[in-house]
């Protein structure tokens, strides 16, 4: 399985300071919905097919987060984030972000306005679907507020931009307490932190500082550290090198790292991912919008539909996290109806059918 339940209770447990959404008298819990674009909205339909087939006690607010400006900045519109804030649990397809000079990052606007303050990318290898590497199965956590995104660059003169890292005490401690406590509860016996500290010896010596001083508050949990290099090094000649291992890190690392060890598991299009934060948690896919293939039925589900059950964990419905992470996963490893990204020549709509087969 891609989880089990201690992990499960991990999740639930280091996150418990994060409220979770509001529920009627029927037990539904209501959930938001940012369907995205591109591929996101089928993408997204897919996850609430197999929700209703699995009688998920969940209710979908759905909201559309396309930018707005007001007072010359880019601002999330207030509708969507009345739900968020009101619901405190939030599922995401792709959003599109333009390449160039003054477009901001709709993915990161969403992490700054909810503080979700570490994101959470689970790697292990997936039965029956084959690639170079069999015995991945790592848990990075990446700061997610600060670093060299946080936005601050100028122009110094023509033809000179100066960008700032930046990292404080306060977020690099919160991010390595989580990590930490993650890994107690998921009986992981090891954090590793990621850095270069070597180089830049104020600011990633700072993050480093503070993993060390919080790994004194574990001292069930083994603590050691290694250079982003390095890291990237081993991890690619054997990912044995940290199974079992949640490795802690700043921004840009951590989005580095994480898409590379997607990669040993088969790529985004199957990786889950969770942004927790102090009032609010999203869940979402991390891969593209896919622009190219959207509307044509092609598009693979997989990555949302476990971050969807990453989030069902979250709120403590391990049934029917099991229920759906073991559906989508052996329809992969049965490999009878798969989309053309896992090498299969299934639309969307029937590998969803499939999944929903195998929920009982």
């Amino acid at each position: 399985m891609f989880d089990d339940r201690t992990a499960a209770r991990a999740f639930a447990s280091a996150a418990q300071s994060v409220p979770l959404p509001p529920q009627d008298k029927e037990g539904n819990f209501t959930v938001t919905l940012i369907p995205g674009d591109g591929i996101g909205p089928e993408i997204s339909e897919s996850v609430k097919q197999v929700f209703k087939a699995a009688s998920v006690p969940i209710k979908w607010e759905e909201v559309d987060v396309t930018p707005v400006l007001r007072d010359g900045k880019t601002v999330i519109p207030d509708a969507a984030l009345h739900s968020v804030n009101k619901n405190k649990v939030a599922l995401k397809g792709p959003l599109a972000t333009p390449i160039g000079k003054g477009h901001v990052s709709l993915n990161l606007t969403l992490r700054r306005t909810f503080n979700l303050f570490a994101n959470v990318r689970p790697c292990k290898s997936i039965t029956g679907y084959k690639t170079a590497y069999d015995n991945v199965n790592t848990v990075l956590i990446r700061e997610n507020t600060e670093g060299e995104y946080s936005g601050i660059e100028h122009e110094v003169v023509d033809g000179v931009v100066q960008s700032i890292k930046l990292i404080t005490q306060d977020a690099s401690e919160r991010c390595a307490r989580y990590a930490f406590e993650y890994a107690r509860q998921s009986g992981r016996n090891r954090v590793t932190a990621v850095h270069k500290a070597n180089i830049m010896k104020l600011s990633d010596g700072l993050f480093l500082n503070a993993c060390q001083e919080v790994a004194r508050d574990f001292p069930d949990v083994k603590f050691d550290d290694v250079l982003l290099d390095r890291a990237c090094l081993r991890i690619v000649q054997d990912p044995a090198n940290y199974a079992e291992t949640v490795m802690v890190m700043p921004n840009l690392y951590g989005d580095i790292l994480s898409d590379m060890c997607a990669g040993l598991i088969g790529g985004l299009g199957l990786t889950p991912s969770g942004n927790i934060g102090r009032s609010a948690s999203i869940f979402e896919s991390v891969h593209g919008t896919a622009p190219d293939i959207a509307g044509q039925d092609k598009a693979n589900p997989t990555a949302l539909l476990l971050s969807s059950v990453m989030m069902l964990r979250h709120m403590g419905l391990e049934d029917k996290a099991l229920s759906v992470e073991r559906a989508v996963l052996t329809t992969i490893a049965e490999g009878a109806v798969l989309t053309g990204d896992l090498g299969g020549r299934s639309r969307c709509s029937e590998f969803t059918n499939e999944i929903i087969k195998h929920l009982n």
